[in-house]
């Protein structure tokens, strides 16, 4: 945006042409008992030189930790082209496409996205995107309402390794529409769902929700959940990281049937680790279902005189039609996100990205040899897993991630919030970007911990 001063000539005259007396004229109609003269606890201004100068003083406090936290949000190594034409001009201002015939470059964007997302994850049908992957998650039940109108019920049951913190925002999105989330019991021998208590779980529900691979870290049989759950008559939610996509059975073939929506959080496909974001969440499904898809959809048409072209479809959007009947209040997908995850899955290609899937998980392996060859630390659950894993330690996990970031090193998730009958349990991930020596640091640094 320019920088355009307005001198006080500059304001008379302005406010000459529309009649006002002052500025403060312009804002009369608000309450009195509503204005403030000034603003209690903030600072005095500073010049630009001193702003400059703060801001970098705060950014070199940034440091360079190494980083083996995960849980929802990884670190991958992003080739350095992928932002730099993201950030190009052209690329970097493109936004919502209100006039398609002025927006082709955004919608073939956009349309390519779809085609890898659907293409990764087994389904048929890709939206713009959504805000993040727990947002996607509110979206995806709420679709699935729409959808499963043979059900009465409002229960969404959800596997007992999803996300906790998005059933949290799922729960605050969907909740005020009457949806209730329940969690099936976890097995604690092997960290998936209990499925010898799928028979105990009560009122059918309207959808149920698998992950894949777990919060946990572990690999859900997700054949027979899902045929469970279609025995249901529930709508089946998968919930993936699209780089696991790569290697694992996409949720499209899941079951007999498949899943009918997948849906997750697109951070892993060219986003930065970015203090929570902005992220992106993906979501895909059946055909029969795209009617009742929140957000935008791209399609692929050809004009009068035979030309290819771009353009919105299904555009069952407040926008365009009376607000209550619309499918969803989505206002935008995040654009250049998905840019930057398309041109990301451009560059590796399938076998690019079954590459950094392979070695995430070898990385992993590599990490849980370190860290259980140390006294008092030892793996939870035995089973597969893709490039998380959880580990019980003989302390309490926080004071050892305090101590593990002293050094640098941010150690992983502390589970025992949201798992307690794990006891102390600690969550860590490593990806393609970790080297021997920066697992040799994090082992040595922790086994020096467990020493005393």
């Amino acid at each position: 945006m320019p920088f355009i001063p307005h001198t006080e000539d500059d304001v008379r005259e302005m406010l000459g042409t529309i009649g006002a007396s002052s500025i403060a004229e312009l804002f009369d109609e608000i309450p009195a008992e509503l204005r403030i003269d000034d603003l209690t606890g903030v600072p005095d201004a500073l010049s630009e030189m001193e702003i400059s100068r703060l801001m970098r003083e705060r950014a070199a406090r940034d440091g360079g930790a190494l980083c083996f936290i995960g849980a929802g949000a990884y670190e991958h190594h992003i080739p350095t082209v992928v932002w730099d034409i993201a950030t190009r001009g052209e690329y970097y201002s493109a936004y919502t496409p209100y006039q398609a015939e002025a927006s082709q470059g955004t919608l073939q964007t956009i349309y390519e996205y779809q085609s890898m997302i659907t293409a990764l994850t087994g389904l048929d049908a890709s939206n713009a995107s959504l805000y993040d992957g727990a947002s996607a998650l509110a979206e995806a039940a709420l679709m699935a309402v729409r959808v499963n109108r043979r059900s009465q019920s409002t229960r969404v049951l959800l596997a007992a390794g999803v996300n906790p913190t998005w059933q949290k925002v799922a729960h605050a999105i969907a909740g005020t529409q009457g949806l209730r989330f329940d969690r099936l019991a976890l097995d604690v021998e092997s960290g998936t769902t209990d499925l010898a208590a799928l028979d105990a779980a009560g009122e059918a529900p309207v959808a149920v929700v698998i992950q894949q691979p777990s919060f946990l870290g572990t690999l859900e049989d997700v054949d027979r959940l899902t045929d469970w759950a279609h025995a249901q008559g529930a709508i089946v939610i998968g919930m993936c990281n699209p780089t696991s996509l790569a290697l694992l059975k996409p949720p499209g073939r899941w079951g007999e049937t498949g899943a009918d929506v997948a849906c997750g959080e697109g951070q892993p496909l060219g986003v930065p680790l970015s203090s929570g974001g902005p992220y992106f969440g993906y979501m895909t499904c059946k055909e029969s279902m795209v009617r009742q898809m929140p957000g935008r959809i791209v399609g692929r048409t050809t004009d009068l005189d035979g030309k290819k072209g771009f353009t919105l479809t299904l555009q069952a959007r407040e926008q365009h039609i009376r607000r209550s009947k619309a499918t969803s209040n989505i206002c935008t997908n995040q654009g250049l996100m998905v840019t930057a995850a398309t041109i990301y899955m451009s560059l590796l290609g399938y076998e690019g990205l079954a590459q950094v899937a392979r070695a995430s998980h070898e990385r992993t392996a590599e990490l849980l040899r370190r860290l259980t060859a140390i006294d008092g630390v030892e793996r939870i659950f035995s089973g597969p897993h893709f490039h998380e894993a959880a580990l019980r330690l003989d302390r309490p996990v926080r004071p050892a991630l305090d101590a593990l970031a002293a050094q640098g090193i941010l150690g992983g998730y502390d589970l025992g919030r949201d798992f307690p009958e794990l006891g102390n349990a600690l969550l860590v991930c490593a990806t393609e970007t970790k080297t021997d020596a920066d697992l040799d640091r994090y082992a040595e640094a922790l086994a020096g911990i467990a020493a005393g």
